[in-house]
């Protein structure tokens, strides 16, 4: 089966947007020409292959919830990370929030199991896949120590997703700096921090780091790079350095609305797709219009070479964010809600919900590659039980006009049978 590398390519991470988990690791990059990489090792299953798709589309559903919100000038997001994230922690749903949750992650129609079977292998192929590339995934579960999780959703996510469970004090003083040590460590130093704190009500934290590092397949030339304008989007110039290619052999082409670059890293497996929108768009327009049978239709207009110059500015970004309201907005609503939410099969004996699905990003482009990093956490909280409010001893009234606060009537009721 042949496959074109900017299938596995998540654009804006250079990622793939579906890989599995693990604690795994690919080679370093290799100082020797690398070897094209033109096929996968093995054909994709078919529940491969709908899992590839499902993730391609949320992520695009999500960078179009996140840009809509996004009040600054950039967003980094990692699809991948966050749906592993959250691929584990659908182990543990039940009834109306499994089902919200697998039809927002774009899984509806798989069981469970091959779900998890599909995340597993997948990362057996996809992490060694390049011999030049460093693709790095790795899990990992936190669990306040005494709580009462289900046994077999532990030993489910350990497994499936190679996630040590850990047990701590989650509300002790040294819980957000172990948590912490390990993205960074994971994350090659690029995530030192992913939480300020954690929550008090927080009994579970599922956390997912992956890593990516590779230098193009062809490189820029250093002495090629220029300081040149960057029109931003309020219409404002500011200087950038813009590394150039001249007389490049890459794939590119035009869309509706749109120029496309794809510029491949190590052997061509992952690559990096570029769009341009025309000057009449806007990034964050074309942004929200992408979607996984859109995307996938680029690569047919694509001609090899032709063009007199290929530019992009050099950066580096951080990003971080939230990702409740994006999720929610997408039909996960349910699984953050104390009250209707279903997470049973994580654990009988409490109410649980999700707290909070953070994201932190890095990225830093330049002539020899790319460096990218990215960290999610579902932080999974205990629903506080709500107060009783039985009037069943003496009470006093007011009946009032609220506006004005004036009181038309008050009274105390010490027997409510005696009318007079």
């Amino acid at each position: 089966m042949h496959t074109r590398p900017w299938i596995l390519t998540a654009l804006l991470t250079a990622l793939p947007p579906l890989a599995a988990c693990g604690d795994t690791s690919g080679p370093g990059p290799d100082p020797d020409p690398a070897e094209p990489i033109t096929d996968l090792p093995r054909a994709l299953t078919s529940v491969e292959s709908e899992l590839v798709s499902a993730s391609n589309q949320f992520g695009f559903d999500l960078l179009r919830e996140v840009v809509a919100r996004e009040d600054g000038p950039n967003v980094v997001l990692s699809p991948l990370s966050a749906s592993i994230a959250l691929g584990m922690t659908l182990n543990g749903a039940g009834g109306s929030t499994y089902e919200a949750m697998q039809q927002t992650l774009g899984y509806a129609g798989l069981t469970q199991t091959e779900i998890n079977t599909a995340y597993k292998n997948l990362t057996e192929l996809l992490v060694g896949l390049d011999p030049d590339v460093d693709f790095h995934v790795a899990n990992s579960l936190w669990a306040d120590e005494g709580f009462p999780f289900e046994t077999p959703f532990m030993e489910t996510v350990s497994e499936s997703f190679a996630a040590p469970a850990r047990t701590l004090d989650l509300q002790g003083p040294g819980a957000a700096d172990q948590i912490n040590a390990w993205v960074n460590e994971e994350t090659n130093g690029y995530i030192p921090t992913l939480l300020g704190q954690v929550d008090p009500e927080l009994v579970m934290l599922l956390v997912n780091a992956i890593y990516f590092e590779s230098s193009w397949a062809l490189e820029f030339d250093p002495d090629e790079t220029v300081p040149a304008p960057f029109e931003t989007e309020g219409g404002s110039e500011v200087e950038v350095q813009l590394m150039t290619m001249r007389d490049p052999q890459i794939s590119w082409g035009r869309g509706d609305g749109f120029m496309a670059a794809e510029l491949p890293y190590g052997g061509g497996a992952f690559s990096m797709l570029v769009l341009l929108p025309d000057p009449t768009n806007s990034a964050r327009d074309l942004a929200a219009g992408l979607t996984a049978d859109r995307v996938s239709e680029i690569p047919q207009a694509f001609r090899e070479g032709g063009l007199g110059r290929f530019a992009l500015p050099r950066f580096r970004l951080s990003y971080g964010t939230s990702l409740n309201d994006p999720l929610s907005a997408m039909g996960m609503e349910v699984a953050f809600d104390p009250i209707s939410s279903d997470f049973t099969r994580m654990s009988a004996d409490a109410p649980l919900f999700i707290d909070d699905v953070r994201q932190k990003t890095f990225i830093e482009v330049d002539e020899v590659g790319t460096r990218a990093a990215a960290a999610t956490s579902v932080g999974v909280g205990i629903t506080s039980v709500p107060p009783d409010f039985i009037v069943d001893r003496p009470f006093v009234f007011l009946l009032r006009e609220r506006l004005s606060g004036t009181v038309l009537f008050a009274g105390v009721v010490s027997n409510p049978t005696v009318e007079e």
